[in-house]
C-alpha cells in the first residue's frame, strides 16, 4: 500500500532507573506506547518497530572498524568464551527524577496517508450521502456524496442499500465491499481521519477494477509476482536451515 512506509530512526528513549536492569524492555514498552497514534515526528502512525541499542562509542568508531573487520573475527573467536556483557553509555538528567537517555536504532513501519494517494479499504456503512470505510482495520474513511462518481446511484435496498454504476451494473458498492479511493485529505488531530474521493480515475470497487482497469490489474499482478518471489524465497531459506540443522 502506497502510504506504508519503512524508516530507520535514530531515537534517544528517556528511561526509569527503577527499569535499569532491564533497559531494552523498558525501550520496547516506550515504543510500543506510541502505537496506532499519529507521531508529527514521524509524520505518520506507527504500526509496528523493531529497535536496538546503540553505543555512541562504538559507533563512531564503526567506520575504522570495518577496515579490521577479518582480525576482529579472529579476536572474537578467540575470546567468545570470556565474552563479557556490552556496556552501554546513557545520559542521566539532572532533576528530582533522573531519567536517563538511550540512544537507539529504531525500524519503523509506519501509515502515513497523503492526499492524492490511492489507498484500499473496506466499507462499513453507507447510505444515500455518504459511504463510511476502514483502511488496515483501524483508520477510519469518510467518502461524501459531493465526492461520489456521478455514475454511481444509490439504490436502497433492505439489507442498507448499495452505489450501483449506470454504466455497468456489475460495478457496484455495498457493505463489505473492498474499494479503492483517493485521499482527499488527512486529518492528523483525528488519528489519521481520512476523508476520500470515488471522482478520479482507478476508483472504484476494487473487483471490478481488477477486471475492467487495465492498469490496476497490472498492479495486482505485479504485486502477486513479487509475493510469489519473497515466498519462494522464505522457503528456500528455511530449507537451507533444516538440512543445516539436520
Amino acid at each position: 500500500m502506497e502510504a506504508l512506509r519503512e524508516v530507520e530512526a535514530e531515537l534517544t528513549v528517556y528511561v526509569h532507573p527503577s527499569n535499569a536492569a532491564d533497559v531494552p524492555r523498558a525501550v520496547s514498552r516506550q515504543l510500543s506506547g506510541l502505537l496506532f497514534s499519529y507521531e508529527e515526528r514521524f509524520d505518520g502512525v506507527l504500526l509496528a518497530h523493531e529497535a536496538q541499542l546503540v553505543d555512541k562509542d562504538n559507533k563512531e568508531n564503526a567506520t575504522k572498524e570495518k577496515d579490521k573487520k577479518e582480525a576482529k573475527i579472529v579476536e572474537e573467536t578467540e575470546a567468545k568464551s570470556n565474552k563479557k556483557p556490552q556496556i552501554l553509555k546513557a545520559k542521566i538528567l539532572n532533576g528530582l527524577v533522573p531519567f536517563f537517555g538511550v540512544c537507539v536504532h529504531a525500524n519503523l513501519l509506519l501509515f502515513s496517508p497523503q492526499p492524492g494517494m490511492l489507498l484500499e479499504g473496506k466499507v462499513e456503512m453507507l447510505g444515500k450521502e455518504s459511504i463510511h470505510a476502514v483502511v488496515l482495520g483501524v483508520f477510519s474513511v469518510a467518502i461524501m456524496s459531493d465526492d461520489i462518481h456521478e455514475k454511481f446511484r444509490f439504490k436502497r435496498k433492505s439489507h442498507g442499500g448499495r452505489f450501483l454504476s449506470r454504466s455497468d451494473r456489475e460495478h457496484f458498492i455495498k457493505r463489505g465491499t473492498m474499494i479503492r479511493f483517493s485521499v482527499k485529505s488527512v486529518d492528523t488531530e483525528m488519528n489519521c481521519h481520512i476523508t476520500g474521493s470515488l471522482i478520479p480515475p482507478h476508483t472504484g470497487s476494487m473487483r471490478w477494477l481488477s477486471v475492467h482497469d487495465a492498469e490496476y490489474a497490472s498492479e495486482i499482478s505485479s504485486r502477486w509476482i513479487q509475493a510469489s518471489k519473497e515466498s519462494r524465497m522464505n522457503k528456500n531459506t528455511e530449507y537451507s536451515r533444516m538440512k543445516i540443522a539436520w
